[in-house]
């Protein structure tokens, strides 16, 4: 069952609110957009629409945290963090505020408004500040879980999510831990490490790999930054090779992290799955620009063949 990540941002923050007073929501008028009217209408007089100013929504947040308030502040994942960036480094993670920042609409799942409003870089601009957490859930479940943890944990947070229904992959049972990898599929060949909207192609691409007698791992990555290690370097040292797969530029994304984790400790082939140093486009659904952009099952299928060669 598809749903979507939005909404369950927008009702777990409306949800959590009722016992959490110093939860304040702030948006730059897309707040119909990214579910952050769902806590306008609950509670009003915790609701900031700072208009189009990203960065002076930023700063806002910033001193609200600074009278203990919980602010959590969203835009399009384009504009927030791109809009903002420099409020975000030198005014909440140089200090080390308690500010949450959701990107929504991240990656190119905003199909129809071109690359002005698709964000193949938001990973790479977060997770390169210190104190900065990065997440990137599998779906709408894995987002209540997130929402929950940036609400009882201190300290700077992003959050990307995708603009359309997700397949829901997770339970509500599950535990979410920052930096745990989760693997959804057992194999003994390749480990696919994959985040987002990428982890259900993964496992579509297992299905396929499998009639060709190919058994792949694939490994749902929520957390960016922070990220265990040793889990990563268990789950690859049993593997033949490694491919990853991000809605997300090759550049600076899950790539770069798997990569960095890897490096002489865990010395694998790697393959990338992921936006080729190109800037979106608009196009008239979001299946085609996956296709465009070689984030398909058959992509990953081929990653992995090439992997194994």
């Amino acid at each position: 069952m598809d749903a979507s990540q939005r909404t369950a941002y927008g009702e777990t923050l409306v949800k959590l609110g009722a016992t959490n007073k110093d939860i304040v929501v702030l948006e730059a008028d897309l707040g119909k957009s990214t579910m952050g009217s769902l806590f306008e209408a609950a509670y009003p007089n915790r609701f900031y629409e700072m208009g189009i100013a990203e960065a002076n929504m930023a700063s806002v947040a910033a001193g609200l945290s600074l009278t203990g308030k919980i602010p959590f502040f969203a835009s399009f994942a384009v504009f927030c963090p791109g809009r903002c960036y420099d409020q975000i480094r030198t005014s909440i993670c140089i200090p080390n505020l308690n500010v949450k920042v959701c990107g929504s609409s991240a990656g190119l799942s905003d199909y129809g408004d071109g690359s002005t409003h698709q964000s193949i870089d938001d990973i790479s601009l977060m997770k390169g500040l210190p104190n900065m957490q990065v997440f990137s859930p599998v779906d709408a479940v894995e987002t209540v879980k997130i929402v929950e943890y940036m609400v009882k944990t201190p300290g700077p947070m992003f959050m990307r999510l995708n603009r359309n229904p997700v397949p829901t992959l997770t339970d509500e049972k599950d535990v979410f831990v920052p930096g745990d990898v989760k693997v959804m599929k057992e194999g003994d060949d390749v480990a696919v490490f994959a985040t987002g909207i990428m982890v259900s192609v993964a496992l579509f691409a297992a299905e396929e790999l499998q009639k060709e007698g190919i058994s792949i791992s694939v490994i749902n990555v929520p957390s960016i930054k922070p990220i265990n290690e040793k889990q990563v370097l268990e789950i690859a040292g049993k593997a033949k090779g490694i491919v990853t797969a991000e809605e997300h530029s090759v550049y600076g994304g899950l790539g770069d992290v798997i990569s960095g984790v890897l490096g002489e400790a865990c010395p694998k082939k790697q393959v990338r799955v992921a936006v080729m140093d190109k800037f979106g486009t608009s196009a008239s659904n979001y299946p085609i620009l996956l296709e465009t952009y070689g984030l398909t099952k058959d992509d990953v299928v081929k990653a992995v063949k090439k992997v194994r060669a």
